[in-house]
């Protein structure tokens, strides 16, 4: 089972508000990885309740292909896991709020040629994920990309 949920057909799979991540893979000149307004809200409320956030994308387990969002450092990342981007959630002016996001190196190579909107829709979290105790959950919404450089 999978968490990958395409959007509708005729809606853009990133909208113009979204928080786009930093390219943080060399040679590439586009974003793999973007949050929903509504992720953001969520996100800033779940910084302040825990403090600084991380995100990890694994490939299966215990709670199938969600991503799963932990207090930074509390998940070890190692070389197995790729950085996929860097996600600032500060309100404009404010201080930022910077989330990494990683993803393991096996779920990277299956998803190589995606870019990835992380949604908040209704539903049962991950059970190790912060937002769990919330009734939200995480989702990946995913566009295939023929190419992330020009």
């Amino acid at each position: 089972m999978t968490d990958l949920i395409a959007p509708e057909p005729d809606a853009p799979p990133t909208p113009a508000s979204a928080v786009e991540g930093t390219i943080t893979i060399p040679g590439e000149t586009r974003s793999r990885v973007a949050l929903t307004p509504a992720t953001v809200d969520l996100l800033r409320s779940l910084w302040e309740e825990h403090g600084p956030l991380m995100f990890h994308q694994s490939g299966g387990c215990c709670d199938g292909s969600s991503p799963m969002c932990f207090p930074a450092g509390e998940f070890i990342t190692s070389d197995q896991d790729v950085l996929l981007g860097r996600l600032d959630i500060a309100p404009a002016g404010g201080p930022e709020q910077v989330i990494d996001f990683w993803i393991s190196a096996e779920q990277f190579a299956y998803w190589s040629h995606t870019a990835l909107l992380i949604d908040t829709v209704p539903g049962r979290g991950g059970g190790f994920s912060a937002e769990a105790p919330r009734g939200v959950r995480f989702i990946i919404r995913s566009e295939l990309m023929e190419s992330f450089a020009d």
